[in-house]
């Protein structure tokens, strides 16, 4: 805002700028316009009750477990050796529905003890395979 004077010394008459106050106040009257009704714009809706039951956990999971030593578990029975590990996923690849390999490595597993693991699945011919992890805000 600025204030003009005009005239003489004598003649002094001031008024001020108001085009920048009330450009400003549009401004503000606007935006308040625009986001008060979207602040308090709510939809009445009911929404549904959720009436599901638990499915059965499926039992075409198979657990393949790699500890820090390299010795492997199949759902926790010790897997004499890699041959007596590809002959089981041989035969579950032969299976009409073929099973999910979930494979669960320890944390201080080194990576070619889990990556003999997953090249036995993949030579097998199981697609469905996964990794296991525990989420980072579990511990």
């Amino acid at each position: 805002m600025a204030i003009q004077i005009k005239g003489s010394e004598d003649d002094a008459v001031s008024s001020i700028n108001t085009t920048p106050l009330v450009d400003v106040m549009l401004v503000l009257l606007i935006i308040f316009l625009i986001t008060i009704p979207v602040a308090t714009h709510a939809v009445k809706v009911t929404l549904p009750i959720e009436s599901a039951t638990p499915r059965e956990a499926s039992k075409e999971v198979i657990s393949v477990s790699v500890d820090r030593n390299g010795k492997i578990y199949w759902d926790a029975e010790l897997v004499s050796d890699a041959n007596e590990l590809a002959r089981r996923l041989a035969m579950l690849s032969k299976s009409k529905s073929q099973p999910m390999i979930q494979i669960h490595g320890d944390q201080e597993t080194r990576y070619e003890y889990i990556a003999a693991v997953v090249d036995e699945t993949r030579n097998a011919g199981i697609r469905r395979v996964s990794f296991i992890t525990e989420p980072a805000w579990s511990n």
